[in-house]
């Protein structure tokens, strides 16, 4: 797919929407990514379509029900890159191909929130949340200063995982798959922008390892049906031991 061709399927926002909404890192339906776009069903069956085609979303078919997610952490990390990707104050996203529909702010641009709900969810997502597999948000940027604090991880010559990382997680019990960090597998660690708090949290085979220990282990738990996370009173005291956060 040539640049051109993957900056159109971005650009409306409707499909951006739909790629935001599946950074949590599960599988939606096509119906509840319709209500969360506020769209018909039918437009939502023809943006996932494209979307799909293009490669960015896979679909599986159970019954009558369509489930789509992103292909894969490549595409989650092109998503939250490109949402924080800093814009000047104002700007808008180019108009959408239907007449008559108003350009809507992209992701990242702040924004005041339409509803107490509304607010609540962004402030929930700025505390914490997934981003696609991966911690992100502030609990994300303070686990990566963390980490970097206590030697797990070092960025001298990019992020890499060290011997006392390799060790910290052998003593939790945590395993990375086999093939990260080989050829064609997902590297160990990665760094990814984050677009709320504008540093960067861990992502890679480690940073996926960190949030599912999290979330088995019932560290965090998922707010609702969105990305936002919440620390659990068991969170607290695993994360002030383990790495020495005090949230």
């Amino acid at each position: 797919m040539s640049l051109a061709q993957l900056a159109g399927l971005l650009a409306d926002p409707t499909r951006a929407a739909f790629c935001m909404a599946l950074l949590d890192g599960r599988a939606w339906t096509s119906g509840e990514l319709a209500r969360h776009a506020r769209v018909a069903p039918s437009t939502a069956s023809e943006h996932l379509s494209r979307l799909i085609a293009g490669g960015l979303l896979t679909e599986e078919r159970q019954g009558r029900h369509r489930y789509v997610r992103l292909a894969g952490p490549e595409v989650a990390t092109l998503i939250e890159d490109l949402a924080s990707f800093p814009m000047p104050a104002g700007s808008t996203d180019r108009p959408t191909d239907r007449p008559g529909d108003r350009p809507t702010r992209r992701p990242s641009s702040p924004a005041v929130p339409g509803s107490l709900r509304e607010a609540t969810r962004t402030s929930a997502e700025a505390r914490a949340r997934t981003c696609y597999d991966h911690l992100a948000g502030r609990l994300g940027v303070a686990v990566r200063d963390a980490a970097l604090a206590r030697g797990l991880v070092s960025d001298e010559d990019g992020p890499a995982l060290t011997d006392r990382g390799r060790s910290w997680l052998a003593e939790l019990g945590a395993e990375l798959p086999p093939r990260a960090g080989r050829a064609g597998g997902r590297p160990v660690v990665r760094t990814c922008l984050d677009w709320t708090e504008r540093r960067s949290h861990l992502g890679g085979a480690f940073g996926a390892l960190l949030c599912r220990t999290a979330l088995d282990r019932a560290w965090v738990e998922r707010i609702g049906s969105g990305r936002a996370l919440r620390v659990t009173p068991d969170g607290e005291r695993a994360l002030r031991d383990l790495l020495g956060l005090a949230l």
